[in-house]
Formats: structure tokens, sequence, C-alpha cells
């Protein structure tokens, strides 16, 4: 196995400050400001459970400069970025470049060419040296969500390959079923159930690194209508959601999931505080989770969804 977990995961937002201000005071995390790069610029990183997450403006130099808001990369954590990038050019996951560079919290890395991970931009980094904080909201990183093309192919990278294990595998679905009926105030009623319709679906495998998994999410049929509905969330709109993202950015990280005890405890109590929110109430997700997705505009771009599950061995 490649690396010991996840070190930490950046993500791009929409004003750190007011997005650092609610994961503090709305769901009861504490940040350490680490320093970011050779700059000298410090950000904010939060441990949730065993990995950690940094925020970052738009444009920050340390993400490439990019203009989107969302989960950018992932870094595994490896005591020996150089020696570690060997065994994995043996895998066929070569370096982007041989270079070291500075991390977050004086650590170094070594980016991963992302030609190799199906598009999932990934890191080799140090461990960060962070102290740990229990949250009484938020129980850990529940996982990380990937908008996949292939996830056989995922599958191949970052289990066969990186040494990960598979944690489970499924199939979400939205059938509609049509039924005519033919209704005589005399004969009574007659039904003629038609064919089901596949409305929309995802393949799902779950790879888990670390604490947490990495989900990947694969168009069950690419398809039709990648339009993103309005309302609460369904497995239809889920599908679009995931097509759309890879027609407009292509394959890559999509959202960041955070295990909690009671999902409508906690819905409620972040639509009184005033988040907007795709679903009020939990609905059923996968791995038999009752999940809710917090809309992006409500916390600077970033697509957050918390989840509610029994863990199962």
């Amino acid at each position: 196995m490649i690396g010991n977990g996840l070190a930490y995961l950046s993500v791009v937002v929409r004003d750190v400050a007011a997005v650092a201000e609610m994961l503090t005071r709305d769901f009861k995390l504490e940040a350490a400001m680490l320093t970011v790069g050779s700059s000298g610029t410090r950000a904010p990183v939060f441990p949730i459970g065993e990995t950690a997450v940094a925020l970052f403006e738009v444009g920050d130099p340390f993400v490439g400069g990019v203009e989107r808001t969302g989960v950018h990369h992932l870094a595994i954590e490896v005591f020996g970025p150089v020696s570690t990038s060997l065994d994995t050019s043996e895998l066929g996951m070569p370096m982007l470049s041989d270079s070291l560079e500075w991390g977050i919290g004086g650590t170094q890395r070594l980016l991963l060419d992302p030609r190799s991970t199906g598009g999932v931009v990934t890191y080799l980094s140090e461990p960060l040296s962070i102290q740990k904080h229990e949250s009484n909201v938020v129980e850990r990183i529940d996982h990380v969500g990937v908008a996949s093309e292939d996830n056989d192919k995922a599958q191949d990278i970052f289990s066969r390959r990186l040494g990960w294990t598979v944690e489970s595998t499924q199939t979400d679905a939205e059938i509609a079923q049509i039924v005519e009926t033919f209704t005589s105030d005399k004969y009574g009623v007659a039904y003629r159930p038609k064919s089901a319709e596949l409305v929309g679906g995802v393949r799902v495998a779950f790879i888990t690194i670390g604490d947490c998994e990495l989900e990947f999410l694969q168009d069950l049929n690419p398809v039709g209508s990648t339009e993103v509905e309005r309302g609460p969330g369904s497995t239809r709109q889920d599908r679009n959601a995931i097509t759309h993202f890879i027609q407009t950015r292509g394959p890559g990280l999509h959202h960041l999931a955070l295990k909690v005890r009671d999902i409508d405890a906690q819905l409620g109590r972040l639509e009184s505080a005033g988040y907007t929110l795709i679903d009020t109430q939990g609905r059923p997700g996968s791995r038999q989770a009752q999940i809710g997705f917090i809309h992006p505009g409500s916390v600077g771009g970033l697509l957050i969804h918390l989840v509610e599950r029994e863990e199962r061995p």
C-alpha cells in the first residue's frame, strides 16, 4: 500500500475568512493557521478526523490559480515523497515533476501526473504536524466524491496499483414505471403495466484511504439530459450533476461529505442558521445512508453534504 491515508485536502472557496468562520461556528471545527508553499502566507487548516481540510481563495497560486471553486487536490501522507515516487513510477504512475515543492506547514510534496490518476489531482506529501480536534457535530470526513468517467480504471489506479481497499461497490438507479388504466362504470378497472424506464443512475465505487473513502461516481447511462434540476435531491439529479461536471470540467474531485449522527437535526439547525439546503431532510443514499446536500452558494462555492450511516465491518 502506498502511503498512510490522506494528509490533507485542499479546497477552493470564495471568501476564505467567511467559510472558515462557518466551519468554526456551525460545524464546531477548529482551524490551525499553517504556512503554505514557499511564500510564507498562511491558510486555515481544519483537522477532521485523521484528515485535514485546507481552505484557499479562488486564484491562489498554491492551487494553480484556478478560478473555479470546489475540492482541488488531495495529498497522500508518505514519509518520503522521493522514495515513494520511485515506487509509484514502477506502478505506471510517474511524477509530473521530479522537483520537491513546499506544501502545507513546512512539508514537502511531489505531484503525481494527473493523466495517471484519472483526473484526480494527487500529491505525495510528508505528514502534517497539526493538533487533532473533536467536533460534537462532525465525526469525520465520510468520503470525498469524485466525478468519474471509468470506475474500473479508478479501481485499477487506487486499489490494484496504490494498494487501497475497495470498501464496496453499488449501482444507484431511479426507475420510472408507467401503468395504463382502463376504467369503466360497468366493467371495472383494468391495468396494463409498461416497461420500466431508467430515469437516472450512477455506478459507485468506494475506496478506503485512511479514515475516509474516495467515492467514484460514474454515469450509468451517459445519454440524455444533464440539466441540474431545482428542488430536493434525487438519484437523477445526482447523476445529472456528475455528468454536467465532467462535461464542463472533466473528471476529478467533486464534493466533500461529512459524517454526522443526526442528519435531520443538523440540516434543520443549518437551515435555521440561514444556509440554503438542497435537501431539508435526509434522503436515501449509497451504503444505506441518509444524506443531505447543502447548496454550494452557502459555503463559498464548495459542495458539501452530510451523511448519517452505520459502520459495517
